[in-house]
C-alpha cells in the first residue's frame, strides 16, 4: 500500500507508435484488422477487464509519411478519435473514453457539440485531449486562410478552451423542464447566450445539447513548459508529460500542483499522468527478449517526422535529408526550438541533422521500463509515493498483446500491493479520478 494510501490512474493509448517504425511487421501486431470496430471493442473489453482509468486516442492531422519511402515500409493510418470513441461508448460501461482534437483546425461550438454528445452516449466518460497543431505540415491540409500564426496558437488555444466550456454551460442543470401537462419544455432563465466576439471567434450560443454528465468532459493537456504550467493549473484536469527522470518529475509536479490554489482549486483537482512505455514480461529475460525482437524489426533511418519534432526543423518544407549539414540559424526565430538546439549543436561539435538527431534522441521519450510485472511495479509504486506521478497514460509498443501484458501481468501486481483499484468506483469519470465536478460559469453553481 502506497503510504499516503493513494492509489495509481492508469489509462491506455489505443495507437502503438513503434508500430509505425517497422513494429507493425511484429507477429502480435494488428494491421488493417486495427481499423475495425470489433478489433477496438477487444481492446477497450480488455481495458475495462483491467479497470484501467480511461483510453486515449491519439491525433495529427497529417500522415507522418512524408516520403516514397515512408509510404512503403511505415504504417501511416488509424481512425478519427471522436468517431472511434463514440462507437465504444456502445460496447464499454466503465472505462473513460478520451480522443485528441486540436483547436487550431476546429471551431468552438462543433467541439462543445461533439464532446458533449459523447459526454451524454456514455454517460459521463468522455475527455478531451487538447492540442495546438504546430508547423506546416498539418497546415497543408486545410485552407481559408484564416488560421492563427504559430506564435499566437497559445492564446487561440486559451480563447478556443473558454469557449466550448462556456457553451457546455449555456444550458444549466435542470434548465430542461420536459413538463407535458403544463408544456413547458425548458426554464428559458436558465439558458444562456455567449454573444462572444473577438479576433478569431464569433459564437452567439447557446449549445443545443444540454449540460455534460460531467458539466464539463475531461480536460487533458500536454506539455512541460512554465507557460503550460500555468495554464494547465487553471484548465486542465490531466496533465500528459514525457518525463522520464525522477527528480524533475517530482519537480514538475510540486511546481504545477502549488499553482493550483491562485485558480482555486484543490491539490487533486489536477492528475498529472505522464506517458509510460513497457516491455514486461513473466521473468526479466523474457522482458529483453521482447526489447530484443521488437528492435530487430524497426529500422535504423528514423521518420522524417521525428526528426523535424525533435530538432525543429521542417525537413520536408527545407528538402532536408538525414545526412544534410545543420543550416544556419539566424533566419530562426529567436528561442525557436531549432535556434537552441543549433547552439548546442555547435557547443558539440555536431556537423549534420542525423548528429543532432541522435544527440536529441538521447534524452526523449517518455519513461521506459522493461522487465518483469514485479520491476514494472517496482518503479510505478516509487513515482506514486515520491509524487513523481499520479498515474500513467500506457502508450503500448505493440497491440493487442502490449495491451494484454499491461492487465494480464502488471495490473494484478498493482493490485496485490494496494495501489491499484480491484473495481470502478464512481459513476463519471471525473468522479472515478477524483476531480470536482466544475461550477456553471453564468451561475457559480
Amino acid at each position: 500500500m502506497s503510504p499516503t494510501g493513494k492509489k495509481l490512474k492508469l489509462a491506455a493509448a489505443l495507437v502503438a507508435p513503434r508500430a509505425s517504425s517497422g513494429g507493425w511487421r511484429h507477429d502480435n501486431a494488428a494491421t488493417t484488422e486495427g481499423l475495425e470496430l470489433a478489433y477496438c471493442a477487444r481492446l477497450a473489453g480488455q481495458a475495462e477487464a483491467g479497470k484501467l482509468d480511461f483510453l486515449f486516442m491519439p491525433d495529427q492531422y497529417r500522415t507522418p509519411g512524408a516520403t516514397p519511402d515512408e509510404f512503403e515500409r511505415h504504417s501511416n493510418v488509424w481512425l478519427e478519435p471522436v468517431t472511434l470513441m463514440s462507437a465504444l461508448a456502445a460496447v464499454t460501461t466503465h472505462v473513460g473514453l478520451a480522443a485528441t482534437v486540436s483547436t487550431t483546425f476546429q471551431e468552438p461550438y462543433h467541439v462543445a457539440r461533439m464532446f458533449a454528445s459523447l459526454d451524454h452516449l456514455s454517460g459521463g466518460r468522455a475527455s478531451w485531449n487538447i492540442v495546438q497543431s504546430r508547423g506546416d505540415a498539418e497546415e497543408s491540409n486545410f485552407g481559408g486562410g484564416c488560421r492563427p500564426a504559430q506564435e499566437e496558437r497559445a492564446e487561440h488555444s486559451r480563447q478556443f478552451v473558454e469557449i466550448v466550456k462556456a457553451l457546455w454551460d449555456s444550458w444549466e442543470d435542470g434548465a430542461i423542464v420536459a413538463d407535458k401537462v403544463s408544456g413547458i419544455y425548458a426554464d428559458p432563465s436558465k439558458v444562456h447566450r455567449l454573444n462572444h466576439e473577438s479576433k478569431w471567434f464569433t459564437v452567439k450560443g447557446p449549445l443545443n445539447v444540454p449540460r455534460p454528465p460531467q458539466g464539463h468532459p475531461l480536460l487533458i493537456e500536454a506539455g512541460e513548459s512554465d507557460a503550460f504550467r500555468e495554464r494547465a493549473a487553471r484548465q486542465a484536469d490531466v496533465i500528459f508529460t514525457m518525463l522520464n527522470d525522477l527528480s524533475a518529475a517530482r519537480e514538475f509536479y510540486r511546481d504545477t500542483k502549488r499553482r493550483l490554489a491562485a485558480y482555486g482549486r484543490g491539490w487533486d483537482d489536477l492528475v498529472i499522468m505522464p506517458g509510460l512505455s513497457l516491455i514486461v514480461g513473466a521473468t526479466p529475460e523474457e522482458a529483453r527478449r521482447k526489447q530484443e525482437e521488437l528492435a530487430r524489426l524497426e529500422r535504423s533511418t528514423p521518420r522524417l517526422d521525428l526528426v523535424s519534432f525533435l530538432t525543429g526543423l521542417n525537413m520536408e518544407k527545407r528538402g532536408l535529408r538525414i545526412d544534410s549539414e545543420l543550416p544556419d540559424a539566424a533566419d530562426e526565430l529567436p528561442g525557436s526550438k531549432y535556434a537552441a538546439h543549433k547552439e548546442r549543436a555547435d557547443q558539440l561539435g555536431l556537423r549534420t541533422v542525423e548528429e543532432l538527431y541522435r544527440e536529441l534522441e538521447r534524452g526523449f521519450g517518455h519513461l521506459s521500463i522493461v522487465g518483469s510485472a514485479e520491476q514494472v511495479a517496482d518503479t510505478l509504486e516509487e513515482w506514486l509515493a515520491l509524487e513523481a506521478a499520479d498515474g500513467f497514460i500506457y502508450i503500448p509498443s505493440v497491440l493487442p498483446s502490449g495491451l494484454n501484458d499491461l492487465v494480464e501481468l502488471v495490473v494484478p501486481e498493482l493490485q496485490r500491493r494496494g495501489i491499484f483499484k480491484t473495481d470502478y468506483e464512481g459513476a463519471t469519470l471525473r468522479e472515478r479520478l477524483g476531480v470536482s465536478r466544475p461550477r456553471n460559469s453564468f451561475t457559480g453553481g
